[in-house]
């Protein structure tokens, strides 16, 4: 991978699992059954180098059989006190994986799971990031306000800057000869 490609990446990575770190509960998008999207509150586990988000879950739950079905997800953080969004999409599967169970294993998660780390049950959910965008508005909101105030009365569209707005692509390939792993939208 060329040094510019992986060094933006990294960056990208970086900037990424700081804005998702501090986010307790995350909403989790599934493709359903029934062909509609259904979302429901997880907390992150860990964020990986290789751009992977870790959940527990368990395996006899009507996520586990959504994945089997369409592996196609959606997850959003919100902080919304910091004016900061970020919606990540990947493939999820339900994997059982003793070692990495007990090392993400939190005694205060017996609420959701009675039978501790030992159940048969308790799964990771796996999330392969794709692609990832993200909202981070780090001015107030009067300055936001502002601005929105100048683009209705010149008529001309409220302008952000990259660092407020991006897309990241974690699936690029580095073979494409671009050397930045970001978007602007």
């Amino acid at each position: 991978m060329d040094s510019n490609v992986k060094e933006a990446r990294n960056k990208a990575w970086e900037h990424l699992q700081k804005l998702i770190r501090d986010v307790e509960v995350a909403m989790l998008t599934t493709v359903s059954g029934e062909d509609f999207l259904r979302s429901r509150p997880m907390m992150t586990q860990e964020t990986d180098e290789d751009g992977v988000l870790w959940f527990f879950t368990s395996d006899h739950q009507a996520k586990a059989q959504e994945l089997s079905d369409d592996p196609r997800v959606n997850v959003s953080y919100s902080k919304a006190a910091a004016n900061q969004f970020v919606s990540v999409s990947g493939l999820g599967e339900v994997v059982h994986d003793e070692e990495k169970k007990r090392k993400l294993w939190k005694p205060i998660y017996k609420s959701w799971f009675p039978d501790g780390v030992d159940d048969p049950h308790l799964a990771l959910l796996k999330v392969y990031i794709e692609k990832a965008e993200y909202w981070d508005a780090p001015a107030s909101t009067w300055v936001e306000v502002a601005g929105f105030a100048k683009a209705l009365l010149t008529g001309k569209p409220y302008e952000h800057s990259r660092e407020e707005h991006d897309t990241i692509d974690l699936m690029k390939n580095p073979l494409s000869g671009s050397n930045a792993e970001t978007s602007p939208n």
